[in-house]
């Protein structure tokens, strides 16, 4: 089943901890720590891939999770470093945060990647503490926890050309005789409930190789479609990945015009920008008119230019097809000249880290906790076994040193009352 917008929950593998170990060998009473380093968790990267066309295969899942990082051994041996997961969605999926509010990722081009989130590191072994002073450091890191969020993954199919329309003017079968797409065709409206994506081989229409392109039939737009009425209102987001638009029309129709402006108007409510994309026109279903009737319908239209065509007999479709290549070939070189002009540099200056906070929250008993944030800190506390002495000792010395212990005894902290770091309490000592 077609899929083009997915929630799902993502986490990074966890960093492995470091280990706390002392050589001990024969004839070697005392030769010192020898912990070795946790491995780092795995990240977790999407990358495009032109293969996939809807987010189907990735709804069988809720949670993906990257491997975690392997805890250190003695003899100075490193945990292996957890694999990253790779995630492979179609090229024109954006990633969203949870609430839509921000774009993590564009994915539009082949093999283009992101990596969503990042692995924990991995807790240093207690060889690494150990230095002139402190020979026998008794305490090692505890890994990171990987990074965990959950995304949208929304599908924009990307193409150079889109086909649309009202229900039934023979998108469907248009497509299946251009490119090498396989639609459901039938009699009744809506048979094209997904979008369907195909390649114009341009040397059957006499043409190189190099001149082909792909072409999307997107489903079947009503008046209201912008609204939410109808299937097409699902698809609207897709148009707005293509770069020209072949708008098809039934020739028998009993208002040709009014069918024109009735799509132009969807298009315009949904997003001002489709609007103004590059259309060609094309009257589809000749075959089904005379000479004579043809004439009539053309006497109520006022369109600039037009394709007469009929998609089952295959009648005026090469003039399309190459007035598509035109169109594309000019929107590419629109493309360049707006790359050549480039935007003066913006000189920012240099960002500071974010300043640690400290809030003071009394107690009826007249104790105080201190609630104290900040990345370096939080990420200490995380990685440091608090109940170990040696651990806390650490923090002690982290607060002293980054002028915190100043901070706290102006605010008149004292023995008894508790320091709160990333959702731990510590005691509090001078």
């Amino acid at each position: 089943m077609f899929c083009d917008e997915l929630n799902i929950k993502v986490k990074a593998g966890n960093g492995g901890n470091g280990c706390m170990s002392f050589r001990r060998e024969k004839f070697i009473p005392k030769g010192g720590p020898d912990g070795g380093d946790g491995g780092n968790g795995g990240n977790i990267i999407l990358i495009a891939d032109k293969n996939l066309n809807n987010l189907g295969p990735l709804a069988q899942k809720k949670v993906y999770k990257a491997e975690n990082g392997v805890s250190g051994m003695g003899k100075k041996m490193h945990g292996r470093n957890g694999k990253d997961l790779k995630i492979f969605v179609p090229v024109g999926t954006i990633v969203f945060n949870k609430n839509k509010t921000k774009v993590l990722a564009d994915l539009d081009t082949e093999k283009k990647s992101k990596t969503i989130v990042k692995g924990g590191k991995g807790g240093l072994g207690n060889a690494r503490f150990a230095t002139a002073v402190h020979r026998t450091p008794r305490f090692a890191e505890t890994g990171e926890p990987g990074e965990e969020m959950q995304i949208v993954l929304e599908l924009k199919l990307v193409a150079d050309i889109g086909l649309i329309g009202l229900p039934s003017t023979g998108k469907s079968t248009l497509i299946s005789v251009i490119s090498n797409a396989k639609p459901k065709i039938a009699a009744y409206h809506f048979t094209t409930l997904s979008p369907n994506l195909g390649i114009v081989d341009m040397r059957k229409f006499g043409a190189s190789s190099n001149d082909n392109f792909i072409v999307a039939d997107i489903p079947g737009l009503i008046k209201g479609a912008s609204k939410g009425k109808g299937l097409g209102h699902k698809f609207l987001k897709h148009i707005s990945r293509t770069r020209v638009l072949i708008h098809l029309i039934d020739i028998t129709s009993n208002n040709i015009q009014k069918d024109y402006e009735v799509i132009n108007k969807e298009l315009k409510n949904f997003d001002k920008d489709l609007a103004k994309k590059k259309q060609l026109i094309a009257l589809n279903k000749i075959d089904i008119l005379d000479e004579d009737e043809i004439k009539v319908k053309l006497k109520s239209i006022n369109f600039k230019s037009f394709h007469l065509i009929s998609a089952l007999s295959k009648k005026g479709l090469k003039p399309l097809i190459f007035d598509c290549i035109k169109a594309l070939k000019s929107e590419k070189n629109v493309k360049k000249e707006s790359k050549t002009k480039k935007a003066l540099p913006v000189l920012k200056p240099h960002l500071k880290n974010k300043p640690i906070s400290l809030k003071v929250v009394s107690k009826k008993d007249g104790s105080k906790t201190f609630e104290i944030d900040g990345e370096k800190i939080n990420r200490l506390v995380i990685m440091t076994d608090i109940k170990n002495k040696e651990g806390l000792y650490r923090i002690y010395k982290y607060l002293e040193k980054s002028g915190l212990q100043k901070e706290l005894k102006q605010k008149k902290a004292s023995p008894g009352d508790n320091l709160k770091i990333n959702g731990k309490l510590i005691p509090y000592q001078e």
